[in-house]
């Protein structure tokens, strides 16, 4: 049985939507299967992260490398890839965004603007995800300015920043766009800013725009009757406890799916998630946020990222309603074992590749319908 989404949230989401239809600038069809209706085929994504520019020159977005990469992604069949240029907070109270992560401003776009032709040379889309890295440590979705003068600081800084990579996006013809990555402590409120926000975006990036919230936060978001997809973060856990049985992670991928089904047939949008991947570790499901830097006397086990995997790709696949996933994720060097450690979310070389490549041969459920 699907679960439905309390009443009282029903009517949230409902005032959010207002009156008015609200896709109408939209170049999908409207509703859940919008994209399913438009023939553009399932999201077979994968995550590509930056290698650190001051510690690996010419190794990153755009390189030599990240061609040899786009190479294997396209023999595993993906079909989209998502990138993820940084700014960077001081803390999780400052409010001025700096853009130059890594390397300068410029030098990034100049990078990333030949990611996207490399992509697209091998008929690759392109999902362009801004970040935010705080400094002095925390987590971006509890920024907090402090004061209702912080926030409009922040909120300025903050348009700067999208706009500036929006922008950036639209000349480079990427095809989709991320206005943020899980602001869960406003997101569910400013809904002026954030409209006005979306519609400057739409004015400089002619492509599909999403949001990515994280798992716990896509119910709260004020503006998703804005944008084209429900974009979510999806690292829910699969388990509560550990040593869980395979039977056990369908049981929690089953929860979630009908979870974010309700969402999508309340706001009548189609799903996609921005995010979603798993550890190389013993009980990677029961808490699949955990950071792998963090972790101490972790046990090495392929099995289990490549199960929990492919329990979640069991129950969402199927669904015209879920326009497909972005997993998190390989580094524009194939090769490189510098950014995190053996136990991360990267499936590179382990059983989970194998499942991946596997699930990208399927008939998805958003695939277009086969007309005999």
């Amino acid at each position: 049985m699907q679960r439905a989404l309390p009443y009282s949230l029903v009517l949230v989401l409902a005032s959010w939507v207002g009156t008015t239809p609200a896709q109408a600038w939209h170049t999908l069809p409207p509703g859940a299967t919008g994209w399913q209706e438009a023939g553009l085929g399932a999201v077979r994504g994968i995550t590509v992260g930056p290698i650190e520019s001051s510690q690996w020159p010419g190794r990153g977005y755009g390189s030599a490398y990240s061609e040899a990469l786009l190479d294997e992604l396209a023999r595993l069949g993906a079909n989209w890839i998502s990138v993820t240029p940084f700014g960077r907070l001081w803390s999780l109270s400052s409010t001025d965004i700096q853009r130059d992560f890594e390397a300068d401003y410029a030098d990034n776009q100049r990078a990333l603007a030949r990611m996207v032709e490399q992509a697209h040379a091998r008929g690759i889309k392109v999902l362009l995800i801004p970040h935010l890295w705080v400094e002095t440590g925390g987590w971006r979705g509890e920024v907090d300015p402090g004061s209702a003068e912080g926030w409009l600081r922040y909120q300025r800084s903050y348009r700067e920043f999208v706009l500036g990579w929006a922008s950036f996006a639209g000349r480079a013809g990427a095809d989709a766009f991320s206005i943020g990555v899980e602001c869960k402590s406003w997101s569910g409120r400013f809904a002026p800013y954030w409209k006005q926000l979306i519609g400057e975006v739409r004015g400089v990036f002619p492509g599909f725009l999403t949001y990515s919230a994280n798992w716990d936060e896509a119910e709260q978001v004020v503006f998703w009757s804005e944008l084209d997809w429900l974009g979510i973060n999806a690292f829910y856990p699969l388990a509560s406890h550990p040593a869980a049985r395979y039977s056990d992670y369908l049981e929690g991928a089953r929860r979630a799916r009908d979870q974010v089904g309700a969402l999508a047939r309340t706001l009548d949008m189609p799903v996609l998630f921005v995010e979603v991947g798993y550890t190389t570790r013993r009980d990677a499901a029961v808490e699949p946020w955990l950071w792998p830097d963090d972790m101490t006397e972790v046990v090495y086990d392929e099995d289990e990222q490549a199960r929990a995997l492919s329990a979640l790709l069991e129950l969402f696949v199927p669904e015209p309603w879920f326009i497909g996933l972005f997993v998190w994720r390989y580094y524009a060097d194939l090769d490189d074992v510098s950014q995190e450690h053996g136990w991360g979310f990267s499936p590179h070389g382990k059983l989970a590749e194998r499942v991946l490549e596997q699930a990208f041969g399927w008939q998805w459920g958003s695939d277009a319908a086969i007309k005999y």
